[in-house]
């Protein structure tokens, strides 16, 4: 399937090689992690993946191609970003201007406002973590290494030590923390950045837990109010009094970093409900199956996503909910788009969004791909379990959801490849493992 080539980098966990596919020729990085690790190291690897599946699609987030296992490792492959990372770009430059730190700060900002958004704490972001996607000097950056990352629900507090010295928050010294973590070591790169140090360095636990901050030592004389001002609020040690990453991506700093803070590309909420709205019927309600029986360790994250959107707690996600919820992810879109992404997601057409319904429209083609998924999903249609769906048994399943004649056309049309007037599994597979 693939061709290890040279080595990329080493790390904690494994080591990362170039690899192509050899079906297309596309090359790829993937990192091997040797099997013979402590069993929690192992669970740590199987998070990591769990992970990176739920964020697929999002920008300024390395892709997960897919995990793969030999008889010595696991092999993780991702997108190749040949641009470096951002840590030795801050070497090259010495420290950036305001210009362009807000620019690197605002990609940094709001992929941390997505994880938080999607459930996810990364808890150990470093410039080391953040990839450019090429060379290029606008190159975007991808956010890497998750496997110190966990699911979080509100009020969840974490106890272990997680994270690089230089970029540790406090709480993390008093063994309590929950995802603000991610906020003050966002807050250490923009410090870094803007003066080309660290904000503690000497004594260092003893200086992050006094959080005081040198803003009088050169270039901070010379850096604007507006900038020093975001720092501190990144930097504030009492992790509720710290500014949230939705409301450091308000900041005026940050919103008049340059012509990228105008538009940012659609979240992988947008992308997936978009992908949604295009599907047939059929593969719609097979969705909602498949998020009716996915195990309770699968829904972690998406929980997190329908709470975020559900902000008045019904157990429904409605109109207005829907459109402040994206728009809250960066997403503008229009009225008359808005409508036909509610419509595609309200099956069962209460004018609202449930949870399944929600699950069904945003989780992530890995769930998907799943076989016991796709096999219960298939059983779901075929009612007499005789290997295949009639033209009746797909009516009576449409037709709960007020689904009609034309609907049932569009699937046979679409899915019965070999026009025998049934769809057995593997055409209902093909369907299900397509792009729409």
């Amino acid at each position: 399937m693939y061709e290890m080539k040279e080595e990329l980098g080493r790390g904690k966990f494994g080591v990362t090689y170039l690899c192509v596919e050899k079906a297309t020729g596309r090359a790829y990085a993937c990192k091997s992690i040797a099997k013979k690790k402590p069993p929690q190291e192992m669970e740590d690897v199987r998070m990591e993946v769990v992970i990176l599946q739920h964020l697929s699609e999002q920008h300024n987030i390395v892709e997960f191609k897919g995990a793969y296992e030999d008889r010595k490792n696991v092999h993780l492959v991702m997108e190749l970003c040949s641009g470096g990372e951002l840590f030795d770009r801050i070497v090259a430059k010495g420290n950036y201007t305001e210009r362009q730190a807000a620019k690197i700060m605002r990609q940094i900002v709001n992929v941390v406002h997505v994880c938080h958004f999607m459930g996810v704490m990364h808890r150990d972001l470093k410039p080391e973590n953040f990839l450019f996607a090429t060379k290029d000097e606008d190159a975007p950056l991808k956010l890497t290494d998750f496997g110190s990352s966990v699911f979080f629900h509100k009020g969840k507090v974490c106890t272990d030590f997680v994270g690089n010295a230089y970029y540790v928050a406090p709480e993390v010294l008093k063994r309590s923390h929950g995802k603000e973590i991610d906020v003050w070591n966002a807050g250490v790169i923009l410090y870094i950045l803007l003066s080309g140090v660290p904000p503690f360095w000497a004594g260092i636990f003893d200086a992050i837990l006094g959080g005081k901050l040198d803003m009088d030592s050169e270039p901070w004389p010379s850096i604007s109010e507006a900038a020093k001002d975001l720092v501190r609020k990144m930097l504030t040690c009492d992790p509720k009094e710290r500014i949230t990453a939705a409301d450091a991506l308000e900041h005026p700093w940050l919103k008049e970093g340059g012509e990228a803070s105008d538009k940012l590309p659609d979240s992988a909420v947008l992308i997936r409900m978009k992908r949604f709205r295009a599907m047939n019927q059929m593969k719609k309600l097979a969705l909602k199956v498949i998020a009716e029986n996915i195990s309770e360790k699968e829904t972690k994250g998406l929980i997190q996503m329908f709470n975020n959107m559900d902000t008045d707690g019904s157990g429904t996600i409605t109109f207005e909910e829907l459109k402040s919820g994206l728009f809250r992810l960066g997403s503008l879109v229009n009225e008359s788009e808005m409508k036909q992404l509610m419509d595609a997601a309200d099956i069962d057409k209460s004018r609202t969004i449930d949870y399944f319904e929600f699950i069904a429209a945003t989780m992530d083609r890995h769930k998907v791909e799943k076989e016991e998924s796709l096999f219960k999903a298939f059983q779901y249609f075929d009612k007499d379990n005789n290997g295949y769906i009639t033209r009746d048994e797909l009516r009576e399943a449409i037709t709960e959801h007020q689904g009609d004649e034309a609907a049932i056309d569009e699937v046979f049309n679409d899915v019965d490849s070999d026009k025998d007037g049934k769809i057995d599994y593997h055409e209902f597979m093909t369907m299900m493992k397509n792009e729409c």
